[in-house]
């Protein structure tokens, strides 16, 4: 199996929409109200966003995009006025991540995690 998208909630795709468009995603699919789909800047993954009339509970939705030049990449995010929730940092499981939440809540994670992202000292 190969992942092909992922697809958060949206109350509001005409806010969403600017916000990932900001993050670096190209829109493709443009079915508003109720869809939009976008793909990466790399690879072959795309994401996607659909209408709710109410969001999840909890911890909600957690999204993240991997970022070989990380901070680099934050900075021209900070220039075009994204707010970040915690800037780029050090993690103990060895990544380096940033985040922020999108217009919905959702939390994006910003990160580069190189070999560990697949491979890190505890892999089974």
């Amino acid at each position: 199996m190969n992942l092909n998208q992922i697809t958060v909630p949206s109350l509001d795709l005409t806010k969403s929409i600017p916000f990932y468009e900001k993050l670096g995603l190209k829109l493709i699919v443009k079915a508003l109200p109720h869809y939009a789909r976008f793909e990466c800047p790399e690879g072959d993954s795309t994401f996607s966003i659909h209408q709710t009339e109410k969001l999840p509970s909890g911890d909600g939705i957690y999204v993240y995009f991997e970022c070989e030049d990380l901070d680099e990449y934050v900075g021209k995010l900070l220039s075009k006025g994204i707010e970040f929730d915690e800037l780029p940092n050090d993690k103990p499981w060895l990544w380096r991540e940033a985040r922020l939440k999108d217009p919905d809540g959702n939390l994006v994670i910003l990160y580069y995690g190189g070999v560990n992202r697949r491979n890190p000292p505890w892999k089974i």
